[in-house]
């Protein structure tokens, strides 16, 4: 269930006052954060490894004269966050769209006393944040031929709601795994298939021990993760949430403006891959960070409760109660735009452009060079690719129908009207013809 628990304690003292002022104990904030779950790493790993939230409380502290002590806690998945919130034992969590509902309806009954949902982390207005995967050399392309099959994914999760939507009733056995047992269980043959959240599927299809067989994007159904603070802690410690979430602020603007840098930083602190991290939190990546409860999130919130409800997770919730956007309109201002603010910029040196569209560009990176080159079209890098000669490290193209950004050696080519196009799944590439590998695109756009 639990694959760690890190406490790390951080005491902020307020400007002349030593532990043993006058003040009295310090005031306690215990944070839960799944690290390896990247999409929420503004509220877990890259915030607390950036030291935000510790120097925002230290300014407080010496504005108030009180003393505040952090825990950091880190858990696999958000249930553990909720069951420890539930005890009084955590004050702000951050945890995926499924969890987020799981949490508020457990707590709902107890009211003032409860939960609620403050803030989003980051999200994919399509989906793709969840996906599910086939072991390479699986024969299965596409989710029908799954009927009767075994596939791994966390029950109550939104990986797990992803499966079962984009099913349409195909009827499958249901392995109720964490993500690691999954992985591990799909390249053992003892499931066919694992459906999870971000980042897994990218880890394992990198690591070239998975394909992607379905993009979670083709729902076109929005997926969030967000942070939820236990009500009793809000009502008495307001000022602290507000610095919280102006730090998840800064966390947010760090990630934008220096995106390779967060994605070493999270990739260190991780474990995974630094090309995994950057595919999802980089320029035009799959999750866009933004703390706005955009009202499409919510109304994805509201329409993934009869999910939850049919498998028995929660008995209902009141979304619009759980959610309180009271304390995050004082620190920021809110936006319905869901474009990605980070965005691929440069210049096209394959194709001589400036690179300008997000529906269209890529990346390309080489061994050696301390940063991805931009392309402004899939063509684009299929030529930068051939012109520059070097081993390529990874690169980065988005799926020509969903706009997912995906590995361009994984995806699927097809020379369409004149034009190279990738698509993340084979099933996708088929229905625009002949199906090329990277290494048969990288021919032909020499051709």
């Amino acid at each position: 269930m639990l694959r760690k628990l890190t406490a790390v304690t951080v005491l902020l003292a307020a400007a002349g006052c030593g532990t043993g002022s006058a003040e009295g104990d310090a005031v306690p904030v215990v944070v839960g954060y799944q690290s390896k779950t990247i999409n929420t790493v503004t509220a877990g790993t890259l915030l607390r490894a950036q030291g935000y939230f510790e120097e925002r409380l230290g300014e407080l502290g010496r504005r108030t004269g009180k003393r505040y002590e952090v825990t950091w806690q880190d858990y696999d998945t958000g249930a553990p966050i909720t069951a420890q919130m539930i005890a009084g034992k955590i004050d702000i969590g951050s945890m995926g769209d499924y969890p987020l509902l799981i949490n508020g309806s457990r707590t709902q009954d107890q009211g003032d006393q409860g939960t609620r949902m403050v803030s989003v982390t980051g999200y994919n207005a399509r989906g793709a944040l969840n996906m599910v995967v086939v072991r390479p050399d699986s024969t299965i392309k596409t989710l029908s031929e799954l009927k009767g099959r075994k596939v791994s994914a966390s029950v109550g999760s939104a990986g797990h709601g992803t499966l079962v939507r984009a099913l349409g009733g195909v009827g499958v056995t249901v392995e109720n795994q964490q993500p690691q047992v999954g992985a591990s269980a799909l390249q053992g043959g003892g499931v066919d298939a694992l459906s999870q959240f971000v980042a897994w599927p990218g880890q394992l299809v990198f690591a070239r021990q998975a394909k992607l067989l379905y993009d979670g994007a083709a729902l076109d159904h929005p997926t969030l993760h967000g942070v939820v603070v236990r009500k009793p802690f809000a009502t008495a410690q307001p000022d602290v949430l507000r610095e919280f979430l102006r730090a998840q602020l800064d966390a947010t603007r760090y990630l934008h403006e220096n995106p390779l840098a967060a994605a070493e930083t999270v990739a260190r602190a991780t474990g995974l891959p630094t090309e995994v991290v950057y595919l999802y939190n980089g320029p035009n990546g799959i999750a866009t960070f933004d703390l706005s409860l955009k009202s499409v999130l919510r109304q994805a919130l509201r329409d993934d409760v009869p999910f939850l409800k049919s498998i028995g997770n929660i008995d209902g919730l009141d979304v619009d109660a759980f959610i309180d956007d009271g304390p995050l309109k004082t620190v920021v201002e809110s936006t319905e735009d869901t474009a990605n603010p980070a965005r691929i910029t440069g210049t096209d040196t394959a194709c001589g452009v400036e690179v300008s569209d997000p529906a269209t560009a890529g990346e390309a990176w080489f061994e050696g060079e301390a940063a991805p080159r931009p392309a402004a079209t899939p063509e684009c890098l299929l030529k930068l690719v051939r012109a520059t000669g070097a081993k390529l490290r990874t690169a980065y193209v988005p799926d020509a129908e969903t706009g997912t950004r995906w590995f361009a050696e994984h995806a699927f080519w097809v020379r369409e009207g004149g034009r190279l196009l990738p698509f993340t799944t084979e099933a996708a590439a088929e229905r625009h013809g002949d199906v090329l590998t990277f290494a048969q695109a990288l021919d032909a756009v020499g051709a």
